[in-house]
Parts: structure tokens; C-alpha cells; sequence
């Protein structure tokens, strides 16, 4: 079961507990865990990610990163989470709701990565699972949305597994790796995560 804690330190902001996870904003402070995992993990995430840049894993790049976390945040338009082990707060992926709309829209667009160290392991399940109440009772949205690589099989996986539904394919609807690619398009309605 997730729980919401707002921190009075500036720099936290938000943290949602599962049993064995717990999903916290971004701070600046965890530079050194991002950084080794990225690089720990490179030829595991490129072929999934949009293409990095050269200064893609400076403290100055993740500075600007958590700069853009916040700000979506306080505009309320995205939420950025890191995945952190709830017993010793190890760094073990990220997880952003963004394109928050509301009015006759009311949806999101979930995007995640997992480090290669802990892929299939439950984590990014339990995460998704922590994260959908959030999404719907706390943000009151009506709509999530997600995309992945056809052949990316752990992803759809886990996106069905939530509840998430196949809706079509977009075509050449992301530049991953530096090439545009078709992508599976999923959806979760409030109503069938009440279900």
C-alpha cells in the first residue's frame, strides 16, 4: 500500500512507500547513486532510451534534471520518482508521470527505466503498483498512458500485468537511440484500476 509524505525539506518534497520500495522526488543529492547506475547499466538502457547526449551523465546535466523535475512539478504538468530500495535507499530506477492534462483530458503519460542490476526482479512492478493510486485517487486522473518497443517484452509484460491495455501501434512515434521507432500504445482508465 502506498502513502504519501510530503517532507518539510525543500529538497525531498514527496515520497510514496510501498513494502519493499519507495518512490522519492529527485534531489540533487543523488547524483553519485544516478550516475554509477546509468553507466553501470548504458548498453542495458540504449536501445530502450532516446539517444544520450555527451554531457548526458555530468553533475551539471542532472542538475538541470532535477531543476526540470521540479518545475514540472510545481506547474503540475509531471511528477519524476527515483526508485529506491526502502532498506538501504540504493538508487534502483526512476519512474515519471508526465504530460499531466487535465480538464475533458484528465491523463498521463507513465515512463520508466529500471537499472540492469535489478530488471525483473518485482521492483519496477511494485513501483508501478505504488504509483497508480497517486496517479488516480491523488491527481485525480482518468487516463494513463504508456509506450514501449514491440519487442521490448519485460515492458509489455509489466504493463499488462498493471492492468494496462494495448491500444494500437504508433509508427515511428519515438527517437530511440537515435532511430525513429513504431511503439505499442497502452492505456489504464480509473474505472478499470478501481475494478
Amino acid at each position: 500500500m502506498a502513502f504519501l509524505k510530503s517532507t518539510n525539506r525543500k529538497d525531498i518534497g514527496t515520497a510514496l512507500f510501498g513494502k519493499n520500495i519507495v518512490l522519492r522526488t529527485p534531489e540533487t543529492g543523488d547524483y553519485d547513486q544516478w550516475v554509477a547506475l546509468r553507466m553501470a547499466s548504458e548498453k542495458f538502457l540504449r536501445p530502450f532510451e532516446p539517444a544520450w547526449s555527451a554531457d548526458d551523465l555530468t553533475r551539471r546535466s542532472f542538475r538541470k534534471r532535477v531543476d526540470f523535475y521540479r518545475r514540472g512539478q510545481r506547474e503540475g504538468r509531471s511528477w519524476s520518482f527515483f526508485l529506491k530500495s526502502c532498506t538501504d535507499e540504493r538508487l534502483l530506477g526512476s519512474l515519471t508521470l508526465s504530460n499531466i492534462r487535465y480538464g475533458v483530458v484528465s491523463s498521463g503519460t507513465l515512463g520508466y527505466w529500471i537499472g540492469q542490476p535489478y530488471a525483473r526482479k518485482g521492483y519496477m512492478n511494485e513501483a508501478i503498483g505504488v504509483l497508480l493510486p497517486f496517479a488516480f485517487k491523488t491527481l485525480n486522473l482518468h487516463r494513463l498512458e504508456a509506450a514501449c518497443l514491440p519487442d521490448n517484452r519485460a515492458s509489455v509484460g509489466l504493463l499488462q500485468k498493471n492492468g494496462f491495455r494495448q491500444e494500437g501501434l504508433a509508427r515511428k512515434y519515438l527517437r530511440i537511440n537515435g532511430v525513429w521507432q513504431d511503439h505499442l500504445l497502452f492505456a489504464l482508465l480509473e474505472d478499470e484500476y478501481q475494478a
